[in-house]
Protein backbone atom coordinates (compact mmCIF):
# COMPACT_ATOMS: atom_id res chain seq x y z
CA UNK A 1 0.00 0.00 0.00
CA UNK A 2 1.10 3.52 -0.73
CA UNK A 3 1.17 5.77 2.54
CA UNK A 4 2.29 9.35 1.00
CA UNK A 5 -0.64 9.96 -1.25
CA UNK A 6 -2.24 13.42 -1.83
CA UNK A 7 -4.39 15.85 -3.87
CA UNK A 8 -3.03 18.49 -6.30
CA UNK A 9 -3.66 20.92 -3.62
CA UNK A 10 -1.49 19.03 -0.77
CA UNK A 11 1.09 17.81 -3.36
CA UNK A 12 1.42 22.14 -4.44
CA UNK A 13 1.65 22.89 -0.62
CA UNK A 14 4.71 20.53 -0.45
CA UNK A 15 6.40 21.50 -3.32
CA UNK A 16 6.55 24.79 -2.58
CA UNK A 17 7.57 24.32 1.17
CA UNK A 18 11.01 22.76 -0.51
CA UNK A 19 9.40 18.99 -1.35
CA UNK A 20 9.75 16.39 -4.24
CA UNK A 21 6.67 15.29 -5.52
CA UNK A 22 6.01 12.13 -7.87
CA UNK A 23 3.46 12.70 -10.34
CA UNK A 24 2.33 10.80 -13.47
CA UNK A 25 2.78 11.83 -17.04
CA UNK A 26 1.59 10.32 -20.88
CA UNK A 27 5.11 8.99 -20.86
CA UNK A 28 6.61 8.14 -17.62
CA UNK A 29 6.20 9.00 -14.07
CA UNK A 30 7.85 12.00 -13.05
CA UNK A 31 9.78 13.39 -10.18
CA UNK A 32 9.69 17.04 -9.66
CA UNK A 33 10.45 20.20 -7.54
CA UNK A 34 10.11 23.77 -7.88
CA UNK A 35 12.92 24.86 -10.05
CA UNK A 36 14.82 26.62 -7.23
CA UNK A 37 14.70 23.99 -4.85
CA UNK A 38 16.17 21.33 -8.24
CA UNK A 39 19.82 20.44 -6.39
CA UNK A 40 17.57 17.89 -4.55
CA UNK A 41 16.58 15.55 -7.61
CA UNK A 42 20.39 15.67 -9.02
CA UNK A 43 21.00 14.41 -5.29
CA UNK A 44 18.04 11.84 -4.60
CA UNK A 45 18.45 10.37 -7.99
CA UNK A 46 22.13 10.27 -8.28
CA UNK A 47 21.80 12.06 -11.33
CA UNK A 48 25.11 13.53 -13.14
CA UNK A 49 25.43 17.37 -12.64
CA UNK A 50 25.64 17.81 -15.98
CA UNK A 51 22.13 15.70 -17.23
CA UNK A 52 19.86 18.98 -17.45
CA UNK A 53 16.62 18.50 -15.84
CA UNK A 54 13.05 19.61 -18.23
CA UNK A 55 10.92 22.24 -16.88
CA UNK A 56 7.40 20.98 -17.83
CA UNK A 57 4.47 23.31 -17.76
CA UNK A 58 0.70 23.20 -17.68
CA UNK A 59 0.00 25.20 -20.88
CA UNK A 60 1.96 26.95 -23.46
CA UNK A 61 1.75 29.82 -22.29
CA UNK A 62 3.69 28.96 -18.62
CA UNK A 63 6.64 27.65 -20.56
CA UNK A 64 6.69 30.54 -23.76
CA UNK A 65 7.66 33.21 -21.08
CA UNK A 66 11.34 31.63 -20.23
CA UNK A 67 11.69 31.45 -24.26
CA UNK A 68 14.35 33.99 -25.96
CA UNK A 69 12.71 35.30 -28.33
CA UNK A 70 14.66 34.61 -31.09
CA UNK A 71 13.66 31.04 -30.85
CA UNK A 72 10.05 31.85 -30.27
CA UNK A 73 8.55 31.68 -33.59
CA UNK A 74 9.88 28.17 -34.80
CA UNK A 75 9.34 26.72 -30.87
CA UNK A 76 5.49 28.10 -31.33
CA UNK A 77 5.16 26.61 -34.70
CA UNK A 78 6.17 22.83 -33.14
CA UNK A 79 4.77 23.22 -29.70
CA UNK A 80 1.21 24.09 -31.19
CA UNK A 81 2.00 20.69 -33.45
CA UNK A 82 2.53 18.64 -30.70
CA UNK A 83 1.39 19.94 -27.37
CA UNK A 84 0.12 18.68 -24.92
CA UNK A 85 2.49 15.50 -25.63
CA UNK A 86 5.60 13.96 -25.88
CA UNK A 87 7.84 16.24 -27.11
CA UNK A 88 10.19 17.91 -25.51
CA UNK A 89 11.47 21.07 -26.96
CA UNK A 90 15.09 22.49 -26.08
CA UNK A 91 15.14 25.58 -26.65
CA UNK A 92 17.34 29.26 -25.55
CA UNK A 93 16.15 30.68 -22.54
CA UNK A 94 16.06 34.45 -20.96
CA UNK A 95 16.07 35.09 -17.16
CA UNK A 96 17.86 32.89 -15.09
CA UNK A 97 15.27 30.06 -15.11
CA UNK A 98 18.19 27.63 -16.69
CA UNK A 99 20.96 27.92 -14.11
CA UNK A 100 18.53 25.61 -11.83
CA UNK A 101 18.28 23.22 -14.54
CA UNK A 102 20.93 23.06 -17.01
CA UNK A 103 24.16 23.74 -15.21
CA UNK A 104 26.11 23.50 -19.16
CA UNK A 105 24.28 25.96 -21.35
CA UNK A 106 21.54 28.81 -21.82
CA UNK A 107 19.46 25.98 -23.50
CA UNK A 108 16.03 24.55 -21.25
CA UNK A 109 13.87 21.32 -22.33
CA UNK A 110 10.10 22.52 -22.30
CA UNK A 111 6.68 20.01 -22.37
CA UNK A 112 3.21 19.82 -22.09
CA UNK A 113 2.61 16.68 -20.76
CA UNK A 114 -1.12 14.94 -22.23
CA UNK A 115 -2.12 13.55 -19.50
CA UNK A 116 -4.67 15.71 -17.53
CA UNK A 117 -4.10 14.83 -14.14
CA UNK A 118 -0.22 15.95 -14.70
CA UNK A 119 -1.76 19.63 -16.36
CA UNK A 120 -4.25 20.10 -13.45
CA UNK A 121 -1.22 19.76 -11.20
CA UNK A 122 0.97 21.96 -12.96
CA UNK A 123 -1.83 24.62 -13.62
CA UNK A 124 -1.66 24.62 -10.09
CA UNK A 125 1.60 25.28 -8.83
CA UNK A 126 3.50 26.18 -12.37
CA UNK A 127 5.94 25.01 -14.16
CA UNK A 128 8.42 22.21 -12.35
CA UNK A 129 11.70 20.44 -12.72
CA UNK A 130 11.17 17.44 -14.24
CA UNK A 131 13.13 14.14 -14.53
CA UNK A 132 11.58 10.49 -15.01
CA UNK A 133 11.27 8.96 -11.47
CA UNK A 134 14.18 6.46 -11.57
CA UNK A 135 17.82 6.53 -9.98
CA UNK A 136 20.38 7.47 -12.57
CA UNK A 137 20.81 4.54 -15.06
CA UNK A 138 18.53 1.83 -13.82
CA UNK A 139 15.46 1.58 -15.66
CA UNK A 140 12.33 4.20 -15.25
CA UNK A 141 9.05 3.15 -13.20
CA UNK A 142 6.17 1.81 -14.45
CA UNK A 143 3.67 3.26 -11.69
CA UNK A 144 2.59 5.19 -8.43
CA UNK A 145 3.87 1.38 -6.51
CA UNK A 146 7.37 1.21 -8.26
CA UNK A 147 7.77 5.41 -8.02
CA UNK A 148 6.84 5.08 -3.93
CA UNK A 149 9.67 1.91 -3.86
CA UNK A 150 12.15 3.85 -5.52
CA UNK A 151 11.72 7.09 -3.39
CA UNK A 152 10.00 6.44 0.12
CA UNK A 153 8.65 9.16 1.74
CA UNK A 154 8.55 11.13 -1.68
CA UNK A 155 5.10 12.59 -1.95
CA UNK A 156 2.89 10.78 -4.49
CA UNK A 157 0.16 12.54 -6.18
CA UNK A 158 -3.64 10.84 -5.92
CA UNK A 159 -5.22 9.13 -7.16
CA UNK A 160 -3.45 5.53 -7.40
CA UNK A 161 -3.07 3.77 -9.19
CA UNK A 162 -2.14 6.15 -11.43
CA UNK A 163 -3.54 6.33 -15.43
CA UNK A 164 -1.65 4.18 -17.82
CA UNK A 165 1.57 5.69 -19.49
CA UNK A 166 3.08 4.72 -22.53
CA UNK A 167 6.31 3.52 -20.91
CA UNK A 168 8.28 5.39 -23.31
CA UNK A 169 10.23 8.63 -22.93
CA UNK A 170 9.40 11.49 -24.50
CA UNK A 171 11.05 12.69 -27.84
CA UNK A 172 13.78 15.24 -27.67
CA UNK A 173 14.51 18.10 -29.88
CA UNK A 174 16.85 21.11 -29.77
CA UNK A 175 16.74 24.37 -31.66
CA UNK A 176 20.26 26.19 -32.34
CA UNK A 177 19.89 29.07 -34.61
CA UNK A 178 17.27 28.22 -36.56
CA UNK A 179 17.43 24.75 -37.31
CA UNK A 180 16.33 21.28 -35.33
CA UNK A 181 18.32 18.51 -34.14
CA UNK A 182 17.37 15.29 -32.62
CA UNK A 183 18.97 14.94 -29.41
CA UNK A 184 16.65 11.42 -28.16
CA UNK A 185 14.03 9.42 -30.05
CA UNK A 186 11.12 8.55 -28.05
CA UNK A 187 7.12 8.72 -28.29
CA UNK A 188 6.58 10.90 -31.07
CA UNK A 189 7.82 10.54 -34.44
CA UNK A 190 8.07 13.70 -36.06
CA UNK A 191 6.90 15.03 -39.34
CA UNK A 192 8.82 18.20 -39.73
CA UNK A 193 12.13 19.46 -39.18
Amino acid sequence: MITDQFDISDIASKLKEGSLALFPTDTLPALCSYPKFSKKIWTIKKRPSNKPLILMGGCLDDLFEFVNPCAIEDGLKLANNYWPGALTIVLPTIGNISKNLNSNSNSLGFRVPALRLARDLLMKTGPLATTSANISGKPPVKDALEASLQFPGIPILAPVPWPNSSGIASTVIEWKEGKWNLLRSGSVLLNEK
